[in-house]
């Protein structure tokens, strides 16, 4: 009694066949011999992440990875993470899991690693904390899941991590100084400006004369000056010439009984 295999093969499966022949069976019996079962081959893993990602100095950056397996993830499915500096380089493994997360201890990576996988849901992803800009590069996801060995079981993610813009922003402290103190300062200066040039009253320097009352300017020796050097403000009397000060020093003191001014005949 020999055993017969007959291997069929396709694209996905194999067919495997055993009989028994017997010289006295018939044509028919041969027909009806009973198939041993279907053999196929497991399907490929798949693994997949983002081409690129992108993030800013400081911030924490999400590198996510997920795969695809027919066989259920065991104990002894595995995961790897790897990086390629921008500048080039061979790979540096940093991270490992198997059943337990194994985070970096020692290099760049050391304390910034937090796993974020799920091997029931078929996520292998990672999380980086603080990201800086060494951390530029080509990041590789590794998983295995026997006994699925076959396929693409890498997938790689660049990094580009860019820096921060600083942003302006008010506190609390800076909007009361903005809307109060400012205000206040503008008010003051304006208070001490009116203080120190007053506007002066038309009202008050024009008074109706007597005609036969003597003016000022009716004095021998009287300086001529000009209307505009009349409308003069204290600002503009503190620049003025000793020649001009005398006659405002008696216009604003009244000349006592008997006291005469003295006029150069110059």
């Amino acid at each position: 009694m020999d055993d017969d295999v007959l291997e069929v093969d396709s694209s996905d499966c194999m067919i495997s066949e055993a009989s028994t022949k017997d010289p006295s069976s018939s044509e028919e019996d041969d027909r009806s011999s009973d198939y041993d079962g279907v053999l196929c081959p497991v399907s490929a893993m798949t693994v997949s992440s983002p081409a690129e990602v992108h993030s800013v100095r400081g911030n924490a950056v999400t590198l996510t990875c997920t795969f695809t397996s027919t066989s259920r993830a065991t104990s002894r499915m595995s995961v790897d993470w790897s990086y390629r500096p921008q500048t080039g380089g061979p790979p540096q493994a940093f991270f490992h899991f198997s059943s337990l997360a194994f985070p970096p201890q020692e290099g760049q990576f050391n304390g910034r690693v937090k796993w974020l996988g799920s091997p029931a849901r078929g996520e292998a992803s990672i999380q980086l904390l603080n990201a800086s800009l060494s951390d530029n590069g080509t990041y590789t996801c590794s998983v295995r899941n026997p006994p699925d060995v076959h396929g693409s079981p890498t997938s790689q993610t660049v990094l580009t991590v860019t820096p921060k813009v600083p942003a302006v922003r008010f506190s609390d402290v800076a909007v009361l100084l903005a809307f109060i103190l400012l205000p206040s300062a503008i008010i003051t200066l304006a208070l001490l400006g009116r203080m120190c040039c007053p506007p002066r009253d038309k009202s008050q320097t024009q008074g109706y004369h007597s005609p036969i009352e003597v003016t000022p300017e009716d004095e021998p020796g009287f300086m001529q000056i000009n209307r505009k050097e009349k409308n003069m403000t204290c600002c503009d009397l503190y620049f003025l010439d000793s020649d001009y000060e005398d006659y405002y020093i008696h216009k604003e003191r009244p000349l006592a009984q008997g006291e005469t001014m003295a006029v150069s005949q110059c």
